[in-house]
């Protein structure tokens, strides 16, 4: 008998194909359609991206549940721990937008040191006479900080490296690398752009907040790719009004989309990208077939990828 796994979001078409060659699909992009959808079948398998909710409310609807799925890496619209309680397979895809995420932050570095947006728009406003009053400068010679050392913070430090940066990083534990591991505050006190790659936890929440920010150097850049809630965004904007801190980039905010004249969003020395990444071509589509490859493996029983079950160790020990 065939399975029927429910999606809360589009996917790549490749990787919808995928699945309904071996698999019932069910459609639960609203309320209603997911009302319907849990109502009239059961379900094996609940597939999302980043905005759909995978929560203990869904899963108690669906008692036979077995699969839990982000076409993604981080886990923050799923309910890990009562998945677990329920021995649900939570599965994502790690590592899959590591070079794409990586190659964003880069991308914001480069056009916040350059000044690279304010010159394509007076260009594209027939102001070529911007250039007689440019003021930017470039990496080379810039000391980095990358805080977080997993696969995004490592390919950051190496574009980083590749463009001439001296890299300082911080993360929980010391690493084989050709890079200074320092602290906190030494990282903060000496880099002039700042990076930030490390997951969304009660500890890492506003770690980048006034006390933080103050401890930076004058005329530092901050760029965030990881999580919108690891800075104080009120602080931020202190530090970015006072001329402290003489840019920000991100591509996440604490509240998705923001509300309309947000003053971040709006601010002349900041950049915002609208959550985009990981949504190239290649690692979206890459990162919906590997999921539906592994949750297709698990209804079927041949058993997914052991790397691609986030609670493999509470539920298979390893």
């Amino acid at each position: 008998m065939r399975k029927n796994a429910l999606l809360l979001e589009p996917i790549a078409a490749e990787a919808w194909s995928v699945l309904e060659n071996h698999v019932n699909v069910l459609i639960g992009y609203d309320p209603a359609s997911l009302e319907q959808a849990i109502k009239d079948r059961s379900v094996h398998a609940v597939i999302t991206r980043g905005k759909g909710q995978i929560n203990k409310a869904l899963m108690d609807a669906c008692p036979e549940l077995q699969v839990a799925a982000r076409c993604g890496v981080g886990l923050d619209n799923v309910d890990v721990q009562a998945a677990t309680e329920k021995s649900i397979m939570v599965i994502n895809a790690p590592g899959s937008n590591a070079a794409t995420i990586a190659e964003h932050t880069l991308s914001l570095m480069l056009m916040l040191k350059r000044n690279m947006y304010v010159s394509v728009a007076q260009v594209k406003h027939d102001n070529w006479n911007w250039r007689n009053q440019y003021s930017g400068d470039e990496l080379n010679g810039k000391t980095l900080g990358v805080l977080g050392m997993g696969n995004i913070g490592k390919r950051v430090a190496r574009l980083g490296a590749a463009f001439g940066m001296d890299i300082l990083y911080w993360s929980r534990s010391k690493q084989d690398l050709p890079y200074d591991c320092v602290s906190l505050e030494e990282l903060l006190k000496k880099s002039d752009v700042v990076s930030l790659h490390l997951p969304y936890t009660s500890e890492t929440e506003t770690l980048i907040g006034k006390e933080a920010l103050a401890l930076m150097k004058p005329g530092a850049q901050l760029i965030n790719t990881a999580r919108g809630a690891l800075v104080d965004h009120e602080a931020l904007l202190e530090a970015l009004d006072s001329g402290h801190l003489s840019g920000f980039a991100a591509d996440v905010l604490p509240d998705e989309p923001p509300v309309k004249g947000l003053a971040i969003v709006h601010h002349p020395s900041v950049l915002i990208t609208p959550h985009s990444g990981s949504l190239t071509i290649s690692t979206f589509t890459q990162m919906c077939i590997l999921t539906v490859n592994n949750v297709v493996a698990a209804l079927n029983g041949t058993g997914p990828d052991p790397l691609s079950i986030f609670n493999r160790k509470e539920l298979i020990g390893n």
